[in-house]
């Protein structure tokens, strides 16, 4: 199973599953419209939050009714998943190695997961554990790069992140068309992520798996780029409390085969 694992997501999150919850943004209202309506989502479905993590969209699955099974490869992750969601069935696994019957799910969901995966054979698993007619749903939460300070954030980290997949860079949509899937339906929401700049801005990025992997040294140098950007900006500077913007890219295909 590790080699399944990308090595930025395990060295990098096997240290920062406590940074990733404090720092992680929480995902919108219009995202329960979205899992009932696009999705099916209801107690009478099951869905496998795949890559689930900390579990910080399993609370979203949580609240549609169904039943909910977690799936994430990194033991640090799923414990602390484990400890907030004690009624979830949490279970190690991959995208390449789903622990789970064929045709036995009714929906899928990867929420910030699904670019550390994207393959064809990825798809392949995930079709074969979904029912005739079942659904998988990609959700990101991406910082909004048309407010002007947010782009000189993203550079900061971009710069760090080597081979790590990513969003933004659309790699991941090479696994589409894939002969199990119909086409990718596609909504966004935007909403802001606001708290201290220590949770919002220095925890969401020290979370990131490739800068958590950092030595100690390399890491406070982010710090120091982190610190100085928000002494520039006057929208962040000396503010107790700041609103990092975001938009949610969610995506929706039907299994066809």
């Amino acid at each position: 199973m590790k080699d399944h694992v990308h090595h930025s997501a395990a060295a990098g999150y096997r240290t920062a599953a406590d940074t990733y919850v404090r720092g992680r943004p929480d995902y919108p209202p219009q995202v329960a419209d979205w899992l009932a309506h696009m999705l099916g989502l209801n107690a009478d479905k099951s869905v496998v939050d795949l890559g689930a993590g900390t579990g910080k969209f399993t609370a979203r699955l949580v609240a549609t009714g169904a039943q909910v099974i977690a799936v994430e490869p990194v033991p640090q992750m799923l414990e602390k998943l484990a400890e907030a969601f004690p009624d979830v069935l949490a279970v190690s696994g991959t995208a390449m190695d789903l622990p789970l019957p064929d045709a036995s799910v009714d929906v899928v969901v990867c929420a910030q997961a699904f670019h550390w995966f994207a393959s064809g054979d990825a798809l392949s698993e995930i079709a074969r554990v979904l029912k005739p007619g079942g659904k998988l749903g990609l959700v990101w939460n991406l910082r909004d790069t048309r407010v002007g300070w947010v782009p000189k954030l993203d550079a900061i980290v971009n710069a760090l992140e080597g081979d790590t997949p990513r969003f933004y860079t659309g790699a991941w949509r090479q696994a589409f068309p894939h002969a199990a899937f119909g086409p990718l339906q596609e909504q966004q929401f935007s909403h802001g992520h606001t708290g201290s700049a220590e949770d919002v801005i220095f925890n969401r990025v020290r979370s990131t798996s490739f800068v958590s992997a950092l030595p100690a040294a390399e890491r406070e140098k982010v710090d120091e780029q982190m610190r100085a950007l928000i002494a520039a900006e006057p929208e962040l500077r000396g503010k107790d409390v700041v609103t990092v913007p975001y938009v949610t890219a969610a995506f929706v295909a039907v299994k066809i085969s």
